[in-house]
């Protein structure tokens, strides 16, 4: 079935943003009918102008989904324009983070169907992960239809309970920014070593991204994979002594950066 069968009263973006346009993009690309797609967007891209899509205009009766994407500090004030849609079948998904079900459905009503889910920014490429959970109300057929529409950006996961979202935050959510911090320490550290700066960053770059590609894809575990590289007293096993140092290695150093993370996606969710 094709995404216009599967949303036969079309979608409703409210905010379309990078990530927005990421997935109204993937969706596009997918077969999803332009007349079907209602965007509201105080400032939308050219690009989205460029669609064909309805802008800033008249709201149907009904739509099937409704994405929340607008910025969390944004939604108290945007979310009610769509409350007639709270008396429908609508599903409202968001991807806004740091605002719980609960604060949705205080503002659309206890009845909403809502499903919450945390992208990441590789969805850009169609290489993201989400994670997602509905409210009561929404079943498995309200379920299915997300991550229908979820996995053009890449894969997803089902959490078992809300609470878990902050994890997924702390991990999932934060973690391209340490592994585009990584790229950088070991473009730096090969420039130490003597590498030119255009090198050490292409090195950097494809290593990290192959690696990444290769664990992504094989049936072996990481574990596995890193004992294949390592040989015996070679260079390899000379890093990861480093690395795997027991007090100051990688393994400690990331549970506290997740931990401040997720932490951190608690007091924004409680604040």
């Amino acid at each position: 079935m094709n995404l216009n069968d599967r949303l036969p009263n079309g979608l409703l973006l409210l905010g379309c943003g990078n990530m927005g346009s990421a997935m109204l993009q993937g969706w596009l690309n997918q077969g999803l009918l332009p007349e079907n797609v209602w965007v509201i967007d105080p400032q939308p891209s050219d690009w989205v102008r460029s669609t064909g899509v309805h802008i800033n205009t008249d709201l149907p009766a009904q739509v099937s989904v409704a994405l929340l994407a607008v910025k969390p500090q944004m939604m108290r004030e945007a979310l009610p324009k769509l409350s007639p849609l709270s008396q429908s079948d609508t599903v409202f998904l968001s991807i806004a983070a740091g605002t719980s079900i609960e604060t949705y459905e205080e503002i659309l009503g206890s009845a909403s169907i809502i499903v919450r889910a945390m992208p990441n920014t590789p969805a850009a490429i169609g290489q993201g992960i989400t994670a997602l959970i509905g409210n009561s109300l929404a079943d498995e057929d309200a379920l299915e239809l997300s991550e229908t529409l979820l996995s053009a950006i890449g894969q997803t996961v089902r959490l078992d309970r809300e609470s878990q979202m902050d994890a997924v935050t702390g991990l999932s959510g934060s973690g391209p920014a340490y592994v585009f911090f990584l790229i950088d320490a070991l473009a730096a550290a090969g420039r130490k070593q003597g590498l030119s700066e255009t090198m050490a960053m292409a090195l950097a770059k494809a290593t990290v991204a192959g690696a990444g590609a290769l664990a992504k894809q094989s049936e072996l575990t990481p574990e596995q994979l890193r004992l294949n590289v390592t040989s015996p007293n070679g260079t390899t096993q000379a890093g990861l002594e480093v690395l795997m140092s027991e007090n100051n290695g990688l393994v400690p150093l990331i549970k506290e950066t997740v931990a401040r993370a997720t932490e951190r996606s608690k007091e924004l969710s409680n604040g």
